[in-house]
């Protein structure tokens, strides 16, 4: 079929840009015009337990912002309801292209689509866009890498490809879907701490350039890129972002990819450990404790700060996630699973891989070799020395000194709780379950030492 005569379209999903669109490029180089189409299915806006309402509002603008720069350039975007395998197939066109993801619902949901199109005469085209490296370089000697220090030592001999523009072609102004006004009834009341669209994003980029990379680990400080929802969410391409990061940075998409590529390859990791030897773990969960811990009233100032910020705008540093989600496990001895649900309807920033990577790795369940436990307190004087980012979020000590929210693990102060746990102890005991566990389920009692 020469697909240069025929009706084709092209499916956006978590590539909201016409810059640098791997999938969008091809289909107009390869087509006379090209039909932009955007599925809104259920089954993630609606009814979906991960489902983030800031996350969502993000979605929103960038789609409205993606439409405005179509209409630009003669086209519009066709929005269409419905399970995505089910209403694609049924399009008038000939020819669909759109980009690859990795998530075990995103692999699903594509397989029934290309069987669908294809029992229909419908071509598709598939290309991979959404990482720096294709995902059959996650395969060693034919096995998915298992840690990222291999990985990413493999990685730097490889070069990343510079970003390009939008491609010559040609936009279709059919309609195949309705506008853009269908988006009301998703409108939701949260305000993500970043704005959705590529205009922010490219706001962002230029910011990035010129960071202060050695203040990034510091939750006071304004020296993150912000990008994350934008990379998630593609109004910025990945190599976009490897190109105008400072270079400390781009260590963290390569662990992006990482995460993206263990998923891919072990989808079971969403649901179980990684290393199956913890999946016998005897998790105390306790309700009230787990209740503190998302309200920030657990009486770890830079965790309650973590989570109020996380509450309120969508987002938390990330060096105040790790710090958060440890507490919950390794001290409040809570099932890594019931944090990173907790965290997935709250982030703008939600990846599914990433943060089932991130929340692996803190509770010691995943690729990593390492018990690893983060105390609050040394993490406090460390990277909060002056509590700037607690007391912006933690209202109770605002009026305290430093010295005193230093000193909160020993007394209350100003009604601010003491802990509801005392670290050493807790800290035990979740070396004893961690130890319990590889005893059960057979696994190496050196990793918890």
């Amino acid at each position: 079929m020469d697909i240069r005569q025929v009706f084709c379209a092209f499916l956006f999903r978590r590539d909201l840009r016409l810059q640098d669109n791997t999938g969008l490029n091809l289909a107009l180089e390869s087509c006379q015009a090209v039909v932009p189409l955007l599925v809104l299915d259920p089954r993630q806006l609606l009814h979906n337990e991960y489902k983030s309402d800031f996350a969502i509002a993000f979605f929103i603008n960038s789609i409205v912002e993606l439409n405005e720069e179509l209409k630009t350039l003669g086209g519009e975007l066709n929005l269409i309801e419905g399970i995505a395998e089910d209403v694609i197939p049924s399009l008038p066109v000939n020819a669909i292209f759109f980009n690859q993801d990795y998530t075990p619902f995103a692999k699903i949901r594509d397989e029934k689509l290309m069987e669908r199109c294809k029992s229909r005469g419908i071509q598709v085209n598939v290309t991979e866009d959404y990482t720096l490296m294709p995902k059959e370089f996650f395969l060693r000697k034919g096995r998915p890498y298992h840690t990222f220090s291999r990985f990413y030592a493999e990685a730097m001999g490889i070069s990343i490809r510079k970003p390009v523009g939008t491609k010559g072609g040609k936009f279709s102004k059919s309609k195949l879907g309705t506008s853009t006004r269908i988006l009301s009834k998703y409108v939701v009341g949260e305000k993500p701490i970043v704005r959705g669209g590529r205009r922010e994003a490219m706001g962002l980029l230029e910011r990035a350039r010129t960071l202060n990379v050695d203040k990034r680990e510091f939750p006071a400080e304004e020296a993150t890129t912000m990008l994350s929802a934008h990379i998630k969410f593609g109004t910025v391409s990945i190599r976009e972002a490897y190109y105008n990061v400072p270079e400390p940075i781009r260590r963290q998409l390569f662990w992006r990819d990482f995460f993206t590529l263990i998923a891919y390859y072990n989808p079971r990791v969403f649901g179980e450990a990684f290393k199956q030897e913890y999946n016998c773990i005897k998790w105390e969960n306790d309700w009230k404790k787990f209740k503190a811990w998302t309200e920030g009233r657990t009486g770890f100032p830079l965790v309650d700060a973590g989570m109020r910020q996380l509450n309120a705008v969508g987002y938390m540093h990330n060096r105040v996630r790790m710090v958060a989600a440890s507490v919950l496990v390794k001290l409040l001895h809570i099932d890594w699973r019931i944090g990173e649900k907790y965290f997935a309807t709250k982030l703008v920033d939600y990846d599914p891989a990433v943060n089932n990577g991130n929340w692996q790795w803190v509770a010691s369940t995943g690729t990593d070799y390492m018990f690893r436990l983060y105390n609050p307190w040394l993490q406090q004087r460390k990277f909060d020395p002056d509590a700037e980012y607690i007391k912006k979020w933690v209202t109770e000590l605002r009026g305290v000194s430093k010295e005193k929210i230093l000193d909160l693990e020993r007394k209350e102060v100003n009604g601010y709780r003491r802990p509801i746990v005392e670290y050493r102890g807790a800290a035990e005991e979740a070396r004893r379950m961690y130890f319990r566990s590889l005893t059960d389920c057979g696994g190496n009692s050196k990793s918890v030492s």
